[in-house]
């Protein structure tokens, strides 16, 4: 027992004394750069309780909601965010139900040109909005959608649309055939095999094309600058702007507590759908 302690306390010592300079070096580096990223999130949260907020971070003489009050009362923050949701949870939904579709059709079916189809989705992905934005108001001025949600939560879908596809698509190549193929032997339809057998199998997929959709989304910033214009429709991303944009006459502390709702959805619906992305549901489909 006790040489037993002497090897344990020996191979302990050993890795102890395995510590290079050089590792330390890393960390140090890293930790400098954690704390330098971390800095901006201080000055929001700072900021947005701070009674004299500031360009400069400070530590608060007193903590205080007014700054919050100021956001909802002056800026019309509460119809910013509700807008923002809107269009983005509207965007989700269609790309979600679209990507599904599409996704399993282009992993199940064999035709010619679905390589090239593949490639010309992502090539489209890559295009950037400003290359494409004066022909986009053009067909919403013909179709009547400027200044309308559901014109943004359809452009905004349609932007999403092609990494979500690729994303679906992934997923359902790693979903087995035989699963599909048996529940079409015990008497289930196509579209009943999909939503109820081979989209729960694929729900780590479907959250992160929800997920990917909802902050691309919510993040955007020159669609709704250019294809809204009335006050009530604007998202929030557009209410920070124009809170920002006279330098001498920012309210920092009604701007960093407009950024602070800002960023709480997105870190909501992350912590909602966390939990699917790292579900292994084919392994244990498989195995049974």
């Amino acid at each position: 027992m006790i040489q037993a302690q002497q090897s344990v306390t020996q191979r302990s010592t050993k890795r102890v004394s395995r510590t290079r300079p050089g590792d330390v070096a890393t960390y140090l580096v890293l930790a400098a750069l954690s704390l330098f990223c971390l800095i901006p999130f201080a000055w929001l949260f700072e900021g947005a309780f701070d009674p004299k907020a500031s360009l400069y971070l400070q530590l608060p003489s007193r903590l205080t909601l007014d700054n919050f009050e100021r956001a909802f009362n002056q800026s019309g923050a509460l119809t910013l965010l509700v807008n923002s949701l809107i269009m983005a949870l509207g965007a989700v939904v269609i790309v979600v139900i679209c990507a599904s579709l599409a996704g399993y059709t282009l992993s199940r079916l064999q035709f010619r040109g679905k390589r090239a189809l593949m490639y010309g989705i992502l090539l489209a992905q890559l295009i950037p909005v400003t290359a494409t934005i004066v022909p986009i108001y053009s067909i919403f001025i013909a179709l009547h959608l400027v200044d309308t949600y559901q014109g943004m939560i359809l452009i905004l879908a349609t932007y999403q649309l092609p990494l979500a596809l690729w994303i679906m698509k992934s997923f359902f190549d790693a979903v087995p055939p035989e699963i599909e193929e048996a529940a079409w032997t015990d008497g289930a339809g196509r579209f009943r095999a999909i939503y109820a057998i081979i989209v729960p199998l694929a729900l780590p997929g479907v959250s992160a094309a929800a997920l990917f959709t909802f902050i691309n989304a919510w993040g955007e910033f020159t669609l709704p600058l250019i294809l809204l214009s009335s006050q009530d429709k604007l998202p929030l991303s557009l209410g920070i702007y124009r809170s920002f944009q006279a330098y001498y006459l920012v309210d920092y502390g009604q701007l960093t507590a407009m950024s602070l709702l800002y960023m709480a959805p997105s870190l909501l619906f992350f912590l909602v759908t966390r939990r699917y992305l790292t579900r292994v549901t084919v392994v244990g489909a498989t195995a049974g």
